[in-house]
C-alpha cells in the first residue's frame, strides 16, 4: 500500500529518514536584505516558499517590500512585483523617492492567471535566478471566476491557493501582501493563514510603556521552514526602512 501527500508516493512504514529531498528544496537564496534573510532562518527563503506579508495601514507595507523586491535584484536573483492597488506612476515615483538603485521587474495585473503566466515568461527568461514573485495586494486579485467581475470573500482563498500551488511547481518565492482590518486582523477567511508557508506582519507599536513605542516592528507570525516569534525594530524615513539596533 501507498500513501500519497504532495506529491510524495509512500510505501507504508517508510521512515522519515529514507525520504529524498528535492535538491531546489535544500537551497535558501538570500534576499539581499539581512533582517529579512534572518528571519527565515538566517540565509534567506526556501524556494517553493509561499509567504503572506500582512500589516497595519500606514506602516510601510509596500515600502518594505519594493525595497525588498530592488534588494533581490542586487543580490543577482529577479523580483516581480505585481500591484493593482497604485498605478506604476505612482510606484516609479515612490522608487525614485526611495533612491533605488537596482529596480525590478514590474507588472500591474488583476487576474491572478495573468500575474502567474507573466512570472513564467520572467523565469523562462532568467533561467538561472531565483524568482520571487511579490503580489500587491491579495484583495486586489480576481481569478476571474465570474464573467461580470464578482468577487467575493472566497475569492481571495482561490487566487492564495493559485499562487501558493505556482510556488510548489516551479519553486518559485511567492510574496503576497494581505490587508488587515482595525483590530489589525486578516481582512478575509481565516484560511488564509493556514494555506500558506510563512506569515510575516508589520505594525507600529502601539504600547506606551514599551521602549519600542511607535517603532516599526516586524514580526514573524509563522514559518514552515524556520522558527517564528522573531521580532525586529525597524528605523523608517524618506529613503525607506533599515533594521534598528536596541542598545
Amino acid at each position: 500500500m501507498q500513501i500519497n501527500f504532495d506529491n510524495i508516493e509512500l510505501e507504508v512504514g517508510t521512515n522519515i529518514l529514507e525520504i529524498e529531498v528535492p535538491e531546489e528544496l535544500e537551497k535558501t537564496y538570500s534576499t539581499g536584505m539581512d533582517f529579512i534573510d534572518d528571519a527565515f532562518g538566517g540565509t534567506g527563503m526556501t524556494p517553493s516558499t509561499a509567504c503572506l506579508f500582512t500589516g497595519t495601514p500606514g506602516a510601510g507595507k509596500t515600502t518594505l517590500m519594493m525595497q525588498l523586491a530592488n534588494a533581490i535584484t542586487r543580490s543577482g536573483n529577479v523580483a516581480l512585483f505585481n500591484t493593482a492597488e497604485e498605478s506604476l506612476y505612482q510606484v516609479r515615483k515612490v522608487a525614485r523617492r526611495l533612491q533605488l538603485k537596482h529596480g525590478f521587474v514590474c507588472g500591474s495585473e488583476r487576474l491572478v492567471d495573468t500575474v502567474i503566466d507573466n512570472a513564467k515568461k520572467v523565469q523562462e527568461k532568467n533561467p538561472n535566478k531565483q524568482l520571487f514573485l511579490i503580489c500587491d495586494s491579495l484583495q486586489t486579485l480576481d481569478d476571474g471566476k465570474y464573467a461580470n467581475g464578482t468577487v467575493n470573500s472566497m475569492t481571495q482563498v482561490r487566487c492564495l491557493e493559485k499562487l501558493c500551488q505556482f510556488a510548489k511547481d516551479t519553486y518559485a518565492i511567492v510574496i503576497v501582501i494581505g490587508q488587515v482590518n482595525k483590530n489589525g486582523e486578516l481582512a478575509g477567511k481565516q484560511v488564509l493563514k493556514h494555506m500558506i508557508d510563512a506569515h510575516c506582519h508589520i505594525y507600529v507599536d502601539p504600547d506606551r510603556r514599551s521602549e519600542t513605542y511607535g517603532e516599526r516592528i516586524f514580526e514573524v507570525q509563522k514559518n514552515r521552514f524556520g522558527c517564528s516569534g522573531i521580532e525586529y525594530v525597524l528605523d523608517m524615513s524618506a529613503r525607506g526602512f533599515k533594521e534598528k539596533i536596541l542598545n
